[in-house]
């Protein structure tokens, strides 16, 4: 892979200058479609963004551990470069919790180099902390599903869902590897009793959110995704639907579309009045089969993969965010997208099929099917884009070959 960690500010446009990326090759591929000049900044050596087309320079950054200090450090020093050179800042885009968490605790010292539009603190803690996102939503009169503590589960009848307090390095918390057998980003109990009688959740009860589970399967997913001005004023948005994670009903997502729902337009954007949201923002909701109605579950103020695909469908909300933050420029029209393509996870869809045909769900025909039902973009392979997929090809290749290399010896020792 050519390297490319080149920061020197003479690159770059001041009219256009970069943006930097805490993510991964699907925000890389957002911006790039909208031809802003990315610097690709992470930890992962074998980051595949780093391969993309659309990746002007890698900034390699230290492990986000010791509350980040190494990487703020590294930040700064890389947003004083470049700001300094061009005369102006440069934006910041974030694309995980503990990113996000970064960001807003240091705020003050990054908004020196970096443009930035960030929520109001109260809503930028909730966002990330879920026991303080449970109260404002109450607060904010959301339609969110019901809290549960340790007496009102002892006469609970219906399914429970549990989940981690915390979103940051919730992938290697104790919750998600000891109760949620590292599966999922939650876990779903049939009711309160047999949550209160599971040893590891009896051990790990302080650390749950616990809450009455929201009826539906996973195309009862979706989201609403924005971005806002300082004044909560929405410049453009879309809405998303899952058609499969892994694994259903907690899982990550495998397979995914736009979608047109004018109920939940108009709930996406109350709620987005409601909280305020300002920056850029996503909605998680699951439609209520008892209900019939839509639930809140969790509130984002991050970029995400969802992104490449509203690129591809032509809502491009970093592109929006870019040319406010830059330029001050809002788009002409909002909420004008097609629905045409979809994003897939190949691998992890598989999975995820597998695991539905073990419960008789789904067929393989069934399957197949669904994959042709449409033109995708994809996790990792793009004909536009082809450098990461074969990058990541190499290195899974090469990784694998001393495991067959002592396969392989040990087979001609025997075979002798």
């Amino acid at each position: 892979m050519k390297a490319r960690d080149d920061l020197d500010p003479r690159r770059y446009s001041a009219a256009r200058p970069p943006a930097l990326l805490l993510g991964g090759l699907n925000l890389t591929r957002a911006l790039g479609l909208a031809g802003i000049p990315v610097v690709v900044a992470s930890s992962d050596a074998h980051s595949a963004a780093f391969a993309s087309r659309y990746c002007a320079a890698a900034l390699r950054l230290p492990r986000l551990e010791d509350h980040g200090t190494a990487v703020l450090e590294c930040l700064l020093r890389a947003g004083e470069r470049l700001a300094g050179g061009l005369g102006r800042r440069v934006p910041l885009f974030y694309a995980n919790d503990d990113w996000q968490q970064l960001v807003q605790r240091h705020r003050a010292e990054l908004s020196r180099h970096y443009a930035l539009l960030l929520n109001d603190p109260e809503v930028a803690e909730a966002v990330i902390d879920k026991d303080l996102f449970q109260p404002l939503a109450v607060r904010r009169g959301l339609p969110i599903p019901r809290s549960l503590d340790r007496e009102a589960l002892q006469g609970f009848g219906r399914p429970v869902l549990v989940k981690p307090r915390s979103k940051c390095a919730w992938d290697v918390s104790p919750v998600h590897v000891r109760l949620f057998g590292s599966q999922g980003k939650a876990r779903i109990f049939k009711d309160g009793p047999s949550l209160l009688a599971d040893p590891a959740a009896q051990e790990l009860l302080d650390a749950l959110l616990i809450q009455e589970y929201v009826d539906g399967g996973d195309r009862d997913l979706w989201s609403f995704h924005g971005f806002s001005d300082e004044s909560s004023r929405l410049l453009d948005w879309f809405i998303g639907r899952k058609i499969r994670t892994r694994p259903a009903l907690t899982g990550s997502s495998s397979y995914l579309e736009l979608a047109h729902d004018k109920d939940l337009a108009a709930l996406g954007r109350e709620i987005a009045a409601a909280l305020p949201m300002k920056g850029i923002f996503k909605i998680d909701l699951k439609r209520d089969r008892r209900l019939g109605c839509f639930r809140v579950l969790e509130v984002n103020a991050r970029y995400n993969l969802w992104h490449y695909l509203g690129a591809a469908n032509g809502v491009n909300l970093p592109r929006t965010a870019y040319e406010y933050l830059v330029h001050g420029k809002r788009p002409a029209a909002a909420g004008r997208y097609r629905a045409t393509y979809r994003w897939i996870y190949l691998r992890q869809d598989w999975h995820a099929y597998r695991g539905l045909a073990a419960r008789g769900e789904l067929g393989f025909g069934g399957w197949l099917w669904s994959l042709a039902a449409a033109p995708k973009v994809c996790q990792l392979f793009a004909w536009s884009d082809p450098l990461p997929f074969l990058g990541q090809l190499r290195h899974f290749v090469r990784s694998r070959l001393p495991r067959f290399g002592a396969v392989l010896r040990r087979w001609l020792s025997t075979a002798s």
